[in-house]
């Protein structure tokens, strides 16, 4: 494989050498302690914050235009808190936890002690191209291990970027990034990582699975899906719609969490698209010239959302913009205005993928449980969003239906706080990370048995016979 020289890809040759030489480093050093650890996490935010201001640049030129405070508050800010979250608790993390010793075992103890896996492998998606390497290598650095990570190449800018400033801070034995193509890329999936991270579609998470398990490579998959907000029959409309609006239109909807589609009473569905209608504008009376309106990310991505609605209309569903100013320039620039698909049958192709962008199909319902029904007709799905004022409403959907995470009365913000684990489940995904949940993911919890010199073992020792079952039925006794 040839290299590009201006893009700094990474060849066959160089990939496999930073392998092996991260794996020979980390058998040198096994289990760095707390002070190794911390100041690899201080080294993270030093850099993004020396380098905050060019990351977003190089991210928005790449995609053509992406909102500046998107990019503060999604890439830069997240990684900084995630940081400085694992530097307060990490101490506390790493300490041997006791475990009950059963009174036939006693007078033994037992404990868990945390353990680096060794290389972890990180496999990460473009829409948030600085977050979602960022925040598993937090995870990996607070347990001890060394990093690989393979950005997307549709971000070429960011790309080389990513990987000057990484080589500024880390030495390649620390943190490696690999720059290439999908090859690349498929080509770092197979090697033999003591625990690999994927984040993107579930069709590539599905390959990625295939080529980590003939390694029995462990796998964190963080993939996507339709991810519903169901909309109560209690709820303020304009209130909702606004919470709504905004979590969809975030990034113009490339986001694994983004409100995918919306499940509204009947009888409201008139006044809430309205309502929706009336907030995009409110946030966005432009979209062409507007700074804070994000492009879609590629021409590729922007006729696959053209080809969703088409199909849809041609099926029979209508279509509502919030729409306003130079429509032929928000096409040039690949912007998409919030559009709301109504009418839409399971036949659609706007109902079977997931969408990463800004259109919102509406499904009514009559009651609460058919809305319940529908979403557990269907792939669980990576988040779930609840809004209204019925708490009897609200816990009935949350006791009812499988997500990977939930936010009530808003979208997106359950992936904002590092305390909760961040994941998917089934067709979205397996196994989570920030915070604590990301530092035991990424740790070995060793079991250790410490026998005591006063143990009474030795009497449950062949030859079987009377003693045996008299110590028997003791311990049956006892349990």
């Amino acid at each position: 494989m040839n290299a590009m020289t201006d893009m700094g890809i990474t060849t066959l040759n160089e990939l496999h050498r930073q392998f092996a030489q991260q794996r020979s480093a980390f058998a040198l050093q096994m289990n760095p302690d707390a002070t190794v650890r911390i100041d690899r996490l201080k080294r993270i935010i030093s850099m993004t914050e020396k380098y905050g201001d060019t990351i977003a640049t190089a991210i928005s030129q790449d995609f053509g235009n992406r909102a500046r405070a998107e990019a503060y508050m999604a890439e830069l800010l997240p990684v900084i808190n995630g940081a400085r979250h694992n530097i307060k608790h990490l101490r506390s993390w790493m300490k041997p936890r006791k475990v009950p010793v059963s009174m036939q075992l006693q007078p033994a103890r037992a404990s868990l002690i945390p353990q680096p896996l060794g290389v972890v492998g990180i496999v990460a998606p473009w829409n948030y191209a600085y977050q979602l390497i960022l925040l598993p290598v937090i995870g990996a650095f607070a347990a001890g291990n060394r990093v690989m990570v393979k950005p997307s190449e549709l971000l070429p800018t960011y790309c080389a970027l990513l990987k000057k400033i990484v080589a500024e801070y880390f030495s390649e034995e620390e943190f490696a990034v690999i720059t290439g193509d999908a090859e690349i890329g498929k080509i770092f999936s197979t090697l033999p990582f003591d625990h690999l991270i994927f984040t993107g579609s579930t069709a590539v998470g599905r390959i990625v699975a295939e080529a980590a398990g003939k390694n029995l490579t462990p796998l964190t998959l963080e993939l996507g899906g339709k991810s519903p907000v169901i909309v109560d029959a209690s709820a303020d409309l304009q209130k909702v719609a606004t919470k709504i609006v905004w979590g969809k239109l975030f990034n113009a909807g490339q986001t694994c969490i983004a409100p995918d589609y919306a499940l509204v009473p009947r009888a409201k569905i008139p006044a809430f698209v309205e309502a929706m209608r009336t907030s995009a504008l409110k946030m966005f009376p432009s979209i062409a010239a507007n700074p804070d309106y994000t492009s879609i990310v590629n021409q590729r991505h922007y006729q696959r959302l053209q080809s969703l609605l088409h199909d849809a209309t041609g099926q029979g569903a209508t279509l509502v913009t919030a729409a306003a100013g130079d429509a032929s320039r928000a096409a040039k620039e690949r912007k998409i205005p919030l559009t709301i698909v109504l009418g839409v049958t399971e036949q659609m192709q706007i109902m079977r993928d997931e969408i990463f962008g800004p259109l919102l199909p509406i499904l009514p319902y009559d009651d609460l449980q058919q809305a319940i029904d529908y979403v557990n007709a269907h792939d669980r799905p990576l988040a779930l969003y609840w809004l209204g004022e019925s708490t009897a409403n609200r816990d009935r959907v949350l006791a009812n239906t499988i997500s990977g995470g939930v936010t009530v009365n808003d979208c997106l913000m359950h992936a904002a706080l590092e305390e909760l684990p961040f994941g998917g489940v089934g067709p979205a995904g397996m196994g989570s990370y920030h915070g604590e949940v990301g530092f035991r993911h990424l740790s070995q919890d060793k079991p250790i048995f410490f026998q005591s010199r006063f143990s009474g073992t030795s009497m449950m020792y062949p030859p079987y016979g009377a003693k045996f079952e008299r110590i028997l039925g003791l311990i049956k006794k006892y349990l």
